[in-house]
């Protein structure tokens, strides 16, 4: 079926798929507030009507929290299941905002025109980009290029609590071929990619108790042992002089990234002076043999995100505290076990235990890493079908966060998912103004339909 064609409708048609977008942001969908219940609802059915505008055999299923929307369409070749979330987050602190949040306008900026609301670059104008895809392809040839299925949740900016249960007890009408999933973005605004790995996430937290109340430093400092001074070393003993980790046994599971994906990320022309110079950084501080795009997509961390103990009012309290605490987190990648690496490092933590203290520990979830085998001609055909549409070639990349449900298509399901999404790093999703580049949204569109075309043939 020809690819030119369907093109030729998505420009042709632009204007009409920014008003059906537009019409999407006005709904207040916030997952995480009861009072916009209904307007979740309103999103989803909103959502059934323009599947079904097209023929798609479409409905609104019903959950816990809300709903799910979920499509299918027949066809030959490969199946592919498209996910998105249409749920947003909350806009808080309004006052930020230059407009209303949920009145989207497109604006001009001197850097092009953008579509500014909330929602529009997380997920609203990412899921749509596709929506328009398959949009033009049903125009122009009457029907889609292969068997789709379209998966939207309402609850993927309050934690997903309906998903996992939804997709196991719908696991054999979701399962397919390859699981398409657009909430990623552009590499640095420019460079196309498909995320092929994702770190997983393990957090600790931790208590150390001494004395049995706060006590006086002039009538117990030297004598008494205080727990900050005991959580202080063991923090300080996590990483040696290179960055590295001495958990024992922490990098049991840690690959190596071939020579080919070295090269591929070379080319990108990270810089990471001035990545970091835009924190107000300047020098890398991970393992010193790795690059900084290595230790932030292919290397595992802990870091220290909370620590107190004592007393931090105003003023000054002499006292040596009964209790210090901290919370961990560890960004795992490969095959590292995250159950293990949590026992492991209680373990590293009770053996510093000077006498007189113990230790508490509370878990703040655990979860393995993702990374997906672009062996499979499928995965360099959509690779090629992305740079036919942008400037720069397309890259497969790393991310250094954690999307869950990317996981959850792997390892429930055996399907492999492929992350591609057009977002900037100035989108200010979760912020006040968000906003999606037009370029983002009509490129976009071009682009799923070219990997739509692609992936068809194989």
């Amino acid at each position: 079926m020809s690819l030119d064609a369907v093109l030729s409708r998505i420009d042709t048609d632009l204007d009409a798929s920014l008003d059906r977008l537009l019409t999407l942001l006005r709904i207040p969908s916030i997952s995480t507030d009861p009072a916009f219940k209904a307007h979740c609802a309103e999103a989803a059915d909103w959502l059934v009507a323009d599947l079904q505008s097209m023929g798609i055999a479409a409905e609104t299923r019903p959950t816990p929290g809300h709903p799910m929307v979920v499509g299918h369409v027949d066809g030959d070749g490969p199946h592919l299941l498209f996910y998105g979330h249409y749920d947003v987050q909350p806009v808080d602190p309004r006052a930020l905002w230059d407009r209303d949040p949920f009145d989207p306008q497109i604006q001009d900026t001197p850097r092009g025109k953008v579509i500014r609301g909330r929602g529009a670059a997380d997920d609203k104008g990412q899921l749509m980009t596709f929506v328009e895809a398959c949009r033009a392809w049903k125009a122009v040839h009457g029907q889609f290029p292969c068997k789709i299925t379209f998966f939207f949740e309402g609850e993927e900016e309050s934690g997903s609590p309906s998903l996992v249960p939804f997709m196991k007890e719908n696991a054999a009408e979701l399962t397919a071929d390859f699981a398409l999933i657009c909430d990623t973005g552009l590499f640095d605004s420019r460079v196309p990619a498909i995320t092929t790995m994702l770190r997983g996430l393990l957090g600790e937290e931790l208590t150390i108790t001494a004395a049995d109340k706060d006590l006086h430093s002039g009538m117990y400092g030297g004598a008494a042992i205080n727990p900050i001074r005991v959580l202080s070393r063991i923090i300080a003993a996590l990483h040696d002089d290179r960055g590295r980790i001495t958990v024992p046994h922490f990098y049991d599971g840690v690959p190596e990234i071939s020579d080919d994906l070295k090269a591929q990320w070379s080319e990108l022309g990270f810089d990471a002076r001035h990545f970091l110079g835009g924190v107000d950084l300047s020098e890398p501080a991970g393992e010193s043999t790795f690059s900084a795009l290595e230790q932030i997509w292919s290397r595992p961390t802990c870091d220290v995100n909370g620590i107190w103990g004592g007393y931090t009012g105003d003023g000054f309290k002499t006292v040596l505290p009964a209790q210090a605490s901290a919370k961990i987190s560890f960004r795992l990648v490969g095959d590292q076990d995250p159950l293990v690496i949590r026992e492991n490092f209680r373990a590293m933590v009770r053996s510093m235990l000077p006498p007189d203290c113990t230790v508490e520990f509370k878990a703040h979830g655990a979860s393995k890493a993702g990374a997906f085998d672009t062996s499979d001609p499928a995965f360099e055909a959509a690779r090629q079908a992305l740079s036919d549409e942008w400037p720069d070639a397309a890259a497969f990349i790393g991310c250094g966060g954690s999307i869950p449900i990317a996981g959850h298509f792997a390892n429930m399901l055996g399907v492999t998912p492929m992350l591609i999404g057009f977002g900037k790093d100035d989108d200010q999703i979760h912020s006040p103004n968000e906003k999606y580049d037009m370029e983002s949204f009509h490129k976009g569109i071009r682009s799923w339909a070219r990997v739509l075309s692609a992936l068809a043939q194989k």
